[in-house]
């Protein structure tokens, strides 16, 4: 029996990898993002596959879609996973939390991965792993990037203490999350955070800052059978904590052709390629489904004037990057470019309003089942909703 696909959107994953905890209840407002935004996944689910939301205000945007662009992705709700036989299960990412979850909802243990399996991807998932990886990506000349694994007190404290600044992060979290921007002074304050963060994780990842021009990523995809292939780039912008903001809606072509501008064109598939061997090596039997190595152009004072990091963060799980890459190629009509982005808007109808707004001002054009031009909102807004993730395309 075919199986069926079903994926889940759970953001709260990264807290729940950090966690450990079979029992771990996120902070309400990553519950609430995980509700609001339950449909994103049919944006990069397979065709045929489901999705889990609840059925009261989704059913209808759902069908609406399916008319306009043609998805053939259909709604699922919990009650139903108890009934459903032979499922092939996608959360945004795996954690013990997920799987008791879908445990207590009456999924059977086959259909499920192992605990065993999943402490060893938190273990594969932990950034000392990118920490490790790093120097054997860097290629040559058009290449940078330093990160050092630092598991004592007295290395915090030299560490932030030998640089005018520098980043410290949390060996497992996400998305802009854990990350203490130093200045030269080893603070009772990020003493007390690095205590606290080693004794939870095992340590503190150290970093230089570098002059950052662009972030991108490559993503790549296993189907468990140990090798890992290129799955197409991501261009993305971030705040200046970090934290992700948006995805560029381009081509693969067009995107190589922006990097191209500061790298030469062969030193980015060099990279493409080698990582393709280094990701297999390292995690092609421990994982399967999407993952994606954030990296960044640096500028430098001296010749060559810019350089690949090539390795910021590995993410063992769905991204954005993946979700932009698939609208874009499925979506999108090619000679169309936009944006993919999410908002939160704490202020009771907010989200509404400025939905209202952008649905009037952009008009949403469709040419050959694909969207030329206009806003369209990836998932139902209502005016309670405090969270928006839409695309905004132009010609």
């Amino acid at each position: 029996m075919t199986k069926k696909a079903l994926y889940i959107f759970n953001p709260e994953h990264d807290l729940a990898l950090a966690s450990g905890e079979t029992n771990y209840m996120a902070p309400a407002s990553a519950r609430q993002m995980a509700a609001e935004l339950a449909l994103l996944p049919m944006w990069y689910a397979e065709e045929g596959s489901a999705v889990l939301a609840p059925s009261a205000y989704n059913l209808d945007y759902i069908k609406g879609i399916q008319e306009l662009l043609g998805l053939s992705v259909h709604l699922m709700t919990e009650p139903e996973l108890a009934s459903e036989q032979n499922l092939d299960i996608h959360p945004w990412g795996w954690d013990i939390a997920i799987r008791k979850r879908l445990r207590d909802l009456g999924v059977e243990e086959s259909k499920l991965p192992s605990v065993e399996q999943l402490y060893k991807l938190r273990s594969c998932s932990h950034r000392s792993c990118a920490v490790e990886l790093l120097p054997h990506l860097r290629l040559g000349t058009y290449f940078c990037g330093e990160s050092f694994y630092l598991t004592l007190p007295e290395a915090w404290k030299s560490f932030v203490e030998s640089h005018n600044t520098c980043l410290l992060k949390a060996p497992l979290s996400g998305s802009g999350k854990g990350l203490n921007w130093c200045k030269g002074v080893y603070t009772p304050s990020i003493s007390g955070w690095c205590s606290r963060i080693g004794n939870q994780q095992g340590g503190v990842i150290g970093e230089p800052i570098y002059n950052k021009v662009e972030d991108f990523a490559m993503e790549f995809h296993s189907s468990g059978d140990g090798r890992f292939f290129f799955a197409g780039y991501s261009q993305f912008r971030t705040s200046g904590s970090g934290a992700y903001e948006r995805n560029l809606l381009l081509s693969d072509a067009a995107i190589e052709r922006n990097l191209s501008e500061y790298i030469p064109v062969g030193e980015i598939h060099k990279l493409r390629d080698r990582l393709e061997q280094e990701l297999s090596l390292r995690f092609g039997i421990n994982y399967d489904g999407y993952l994606g190595v954030d990296m960044m152009i640096c500028r430098f004072p001296e010749s060559p004037v810019y350089r690949i990091h090539p390795c910021v963060e590995i993410n063992l799980r769905m991204n954005m990057g993946v979700v932009a890459r698939r609208l874009y190629d499925r979506y999108i009509c090619p000679a169309s470019t936009g944006v993919f982005q999410i908002g939160y808007y704490p202020l009771a109808g907010a989200a509404w309003s400025v939905h209202e707004e952008m649905a009037e001002a952009y008009p949403l054009k469709i040419e050959q089942g694909r969207i030329r031009s206009g806003y369209l909102p990836l998932v139902p807004v209502h005016k309670k909703s405090n969270y928006r993730v839409w695309v905004l395309i132009s010609i």
